[in-house]
């Protein structure tokens, strides 16, 4: 099979197309025919050498995909109502860079009714974690206001619908007056530009004082202070990448006193069960209104498998709204 593997860390330029070995599925799993491989920023940790690949994980990148399901273990489809021949879109610890990919059945989804599978492809990763941070770990409840750090990016266009399409009321931060439009667009109640106005103050302000009931971190460092601040009582600071670096210094006794909550996750290296207990969730609760329209993938760009390079260093260079994929 054709498959983009990382030659050695670096920039995007170590990415190279190669031939790599058909992948064969096994217990519990499919073969996927990969129509389309969604790019996440994960992948870009991966290329420079600072997202270690979880032991029995393919080295190639790609942590989802969409496509035809062309083999795999039968009594496993048979019990997850799939067959051969379906339209899937997966969840995978690696390997999505490629032109045949084996996931567990158990993170399978099927692609939604009216979807293509570029569209499919933009899913897994971004919904499975908001999924799991969001709503798993930070319970948040109709009526509660979210804050998003990054609401253009992908997981910030997952976030923002997702949590407007079950009752929240979502305020976003992003670095161009363009990209707080784009959010507001999505469904945003409001958008903080971070290069030009304080967005804990911001926050404040926008709830009357009382502050947001969950945050969605990707930057922690100096953020987590003043996210601290921001959050109202029983609050909820739910961390997921380390952008802005991973030592932070805030006020203890705010977390006493307003009985703060600060967690965090990393999705990768979960088992199996985890992610499918996931994926069934967003099955019965998400996926329905993907069909609907309620809540539509953002494509920003896609690129041919062979282009991978110019999709990462279209990734680096933060000029996206929403999601990029490559094509096979």
């Amino acid at each position: 099979m054709k498959a983009v593997e990382i030659s050695s860390y670096g920039a995007p330029s170590v990415l190279r197309l190669c031939d790599r070995p058909d992948p064969v599925a096994g217990e519990g799993e499919v073969l996927i025919r990969v129509s389309a491989s969604g790019v996440n920023r994960p992948d870009v940790l991966q290329r420079t050498g600072n997202y270690p690949v979880p032991p029995g994980a393919s080295d190639l990148p790609g942590l989802e995909v969409a496509g035809e399901i062309v083999s795999g273990d039968a009594a496993a489809l048979g019990a997850a109502g799939m067959k051969v021949g379906d339209r899937v879109c997966a969840l995978v610890a690696g390997g999505g860079y490629a032109g045949l990919c084996v996931a567990p059945v158990g993170q399978c989804l099927p692609v939604p009714a009216g979807l293509s599978d570029i569209e499919a492809a933009s899913l897994p990763e971004t919904f499975f974690t908001v999924w799991s941070n969001v709503f798993d770990r930070a319970r948040l409840q109709p009526g509660e206001t979210l804050l998003v750090q990054g609401g253009s990016s992908g997981i910030g266009v997952t976030a923002i619908q997702m949590a407007k399409a079950l009752g929240a009321r979502v305020i976003v931060t992003a670095g161009s007056d363009d990209k707080c439009q784009a959010c507001l667009k999505l469904g945003a109640d409001h958008a903080i530009n971070y290069r030009t106005q304080d967005f804990a103050e911001e926050a404040r302000r926008l709830t009357g004082g009382a502050g947001v009931n969950v945050i969605l971190d990707m930057v922690a460092g100096t953020y987590v202070a003043r996210e601290v601040e921001c959050l109202a009582e029983d609050g909820r600071l739910v961390i997921i990448a380390v952008q802005g670096g991973v030592k932070s210094e805030f006020n203890a006794g705010l977390v006493l006193r307003k009985r703060l909550v600060v967690t965090g996750s990393t999705l990768r290296p979960r088992p199996v069960a985890f992610k499918a207990a996931i994926a069934r969730a967003l099955g019965q609760t998400v996926w329905p209104l993907l069909a609907s329209g309620a809540i539509r993938p953002v494509i920003f760009r896609t690129f041919a498998a062979a282009d991978a390079a110019a999709a990462h260093e279209l990734m680096e260079s933060n000029q996206h709204v929403g999601k990029i994929v490559l094509t096979w």
